[in-house]
């Protein structure tokens, strides 16, 4: 975690984005401290989705700031946002089922040679044994790299979805609905997968309707409802009905106040 010296990892301050006369954020504040999980909730419609396209660079922010380590950034697309050391694993996956794993983890970023120096081709070998190294050491999962990604489960793609994240080496993971419509079993493998990650030092976001899954994950949590923001509590001193009432009413409840940074 950040300690009082270091300015977050994180910083988006006053964050406002409207779709024409829609207003999608209202002058958010979000911040991931180093080493943290941070939970972002709040109903459809809470602008969760926005806001983290927002920091990932699929919208512009109409106004406000975003800081990485205390310094301003402009963050214009996806690939900024990977230069930044940000990596998002949305809902969808977006993984191809008639390609293979490995072909998945590189989508886009396949790792080339040259033919007789000139011709650029696909190093597959290296693609291969790269998307092992990060399958089956780093996640510790025994999977065949070369294998079709349409014949794997809901939690193994998930995982290689995350490994797809982690080719860029990222020093924050956003994770979309991690285990939505994942079975049990595949989605205590995917939590525990996170607690990996953080433990190797990603700081991660998680956006989850799952509060059982928030309140075994995250440090902190912080909830938006319509557009704003109701507050950032820490995870252990509020139950699932205080996230509840957040959620739900708009405010922290009267027994609860919002962390503070002295």
């Amino acid at each position: 975690m950040s300690s009082p010296e270091t300015p977050p990892l994180i910083e988006m301050e006053n964050i406002h984005k409207r779709f024409g006369r829609v207003r999608a954020l209202s002058g958010i504040d979000l911040e991931l401290q180093d080493g943290e999980v941070l939970g972002l909730l709040g109903d459809n419609g809470s602008g969760k989705s926005t806001l983290i396209k927002t920091l990932v660079g699929v919208h512009s922010a109409d106004e406000g700031e975003i800081r990485i380590r205390g310094e301003p950034v402009s963050i214009d697309s996806p690939k900024t946002a990977r230069q930044y050391g940000i990596a998002t694993v949305y809902q969808d996956l977006a993984l191809v089922n008639e390609m293979s794993v490995a072909a998945n983890v590189f989508l886009d970023r396949y790792p080339r040679k040259r033919l007789a120096s000139i011709v650029p081709m696909i190093d597959w070998q290296e693609m291969n044994e790269r998307a092992e190294e990060l399958i089956q050491r780093r996640l510790n999962l025994d999977l065949d790299v070369t294998k079709k990604v349409e014949f794997f489960s809901g939690g193994e793609r998930q995982a290689i979805a995350v490994a797809r994240a982690l080719v860029t080496d990222p020093d924050i993971v956003i994770m979309d609905e991690p285990t939505s419509a994942l079975s049990a079993e595949s989605a205590r493998r995917v939590q525990q997968l996170l607690r990996e990650l953080n433990e190797e030092g990603i700081s991660i976001i998680v956006i989850s309707h799952n509060l059982d899954e928030v309140f075994e994950l995250t440090d902190r949590i912080t909830v938006l409802r319509s557009g704003e923001l109701v507050g950032t509590v820490e995870s252990g001193a509020v139950d699932k009905n205080d996230v509840v009432t957040m959620m739900v009413d708009g405010r922290l409840p009267t027994e609860i106040e919002a962390p503070t940074d002295d």
